[in-house]
């Protein structure tokens, strides 16, 4: 039986095609792409000169049943993308279940990614992030999904289109608060790269002054969780036994730490009365009078 494979193609610098890339579009009977017109483009450039066959969201379901078709007949099909990595926020992802619920063996060739090379470029924590996409171009529906990932703790990516930038950016500041650090990732690895480490406020500014042009990966900073006490509960506890003994009133010593610490007032009150009744050292004013 034939083979799909999935090939990545660069996001921008030619030099970014992988020999085995080539040489799986050079070996394969046809091509799977989601516009003709971009890809074409690309194997001429590489010299290579193979059957394509357009398979785009607007007609993914008619033509992935005919690309099945042709790899059950005895057929291997490569799929590739306009840039980057088919299947990442792409209708290849149809195509590849297909695939898989015939039976057919699916092979991946690694290529550029727009969202993992930003992300490895922005500066930003790399070790846990989630994969957003493209926003909804409905202005409410793009709403609400910021108001539902604005305290995942993870960086969090997102593709935007030039002309949609300055709305994204708007939602965001007020989702995420205007502090929230960003970079922003533009026509990666093109003449006209360019990578700007801002925040959402600063983003909103500048791109109220300036034309945003190109397509834009935008890497997000994650949500700072509450860590819970910043001291444990025995610190805590010696810290109103200290203030107590100070003069200070048990209640109002516990009160206090309680805020700052993020323990619960009658835990420490309870504690340091015990604390202090283990230690000869220790005389608690408890009351105000």
């Amino acid at each position: 039986m034939s083979i799909l494979y999935i090939v990545g193609t660069p996001i921008g610098n030619l030099g970014d095609m992988s020999p085995r890339g080539r040489e799986v579009l050079e070996t394969v009977d046809f091509i799977a792409a989601e516009d003709t017109r971009v890809s074409v483009k690309l194997l001429n450039h590489f010299g290579i000169k193979k059957p394509l066959v357009s398979y785009y969201q607007h007609n993914l379901r008619e033509r992935g049943e005919q690309i099945l078709g042709r790899i059950q007949g005895g057929e291997s099909c490569a799929i590739i993308t306009d840039a980057g990595m088919p299947c990442i926020s792409d209708p290849g992802e149809d195509l590849v279940a297909l695939c898989h619920e015939a039976g057919i063996p699916v092979r991946v060739v690694p290529g550029p990614t727009a969202a993992l090379s930003a992300l490895a470029a922005s500066g930003l924590p790399t070790g846990r992030f989630a994969f957003e996409g493209f926003l909804s171009v409905k202005a409410s529906s793009r709403r609400e999904r910021l108001e539902e990932v604005k305290d995942d703790p993870r960086t969090l990516i997102f593709y935007e289109a030039p002309h949609k930038l300055r709305d994204t950016l708007a939602d965001m500041a007020a989702a995420f608060g205007e502090g929230r650090r960003l970079t922003l990732c533009r026509e990666l690895t093109k003449i006209h790269e360019e990578l700007i480490r801002t925040t959402l406020g600063e983003a909103v500014t500048l791109y109220q002054e300036r034309e945003p042009k190109g397509e834009y990966v935008l890497i997000l900073e994650g949500a700072v969780l509450d860590r819970g006490p910043k001291v444990s509960f025995e610190e805590a506890v010696e810290l109103v036994v200290q203030m107590a003994g100070c003069g200070v009133s048990l209640s109002e010593a516990a009160k206090s730490v309680a805020a700052d610490a993020g323990y619960k007032k009658g835990e420490l009150y309870r504690a340091a009365i015990e604390k202090a009744g283990r230690s000869k050292g220790h005389s608690l004013t408890t009351s105000t009078t």
